[in-house]
């Protein structure tokens, strides 16, 4: 699994009928140390993400695994929605913190 940041939605109006009704988020991942990485990814939502919410995506083979996902063409998956990141004694992330 990974970390990512939720930065945008991708709208594609041709696309596989297994796919019709999957929101796809374009996301821009994140490092260990709560850093934003120079790499993308585009992931069906099956948990309702927003810009700029932290998530947890599942990658390959493992992203079908997602109800719903089973006979879709999906190369990852945003599983979760997260709350805070804690490594050691520090908070890498807190959704709550983000907001104020």
């Amino acid at each position: 699994m990974q970390i990512a940041k939720v930065r945008g939605t991708v709208v594609s109006t041709q696309k596989d009928p297994t796919l019709r009704g999957t929101k796809l988020l374009l996301l821009q991942l994140v490092d260990e140390q709560g850093q934003i990485l120079p790499e993308y990814e585009v992931a069906a939502d099956s948990v309702g993400a927003g810009i700029d919410e932290w998530v947890l995506i599942s990658r390959g083979s493992a992203a079908r695994q997602v109800m719903g996902n089973e006979q879709r063409p999906v190369d990852a998956a945003v599983v979760a929605i997260i709350d805070t990141i804690h490594v050691q004694d520090r908070v890498i992330y807190s959704k709550k913190d983000q907001y104020r």
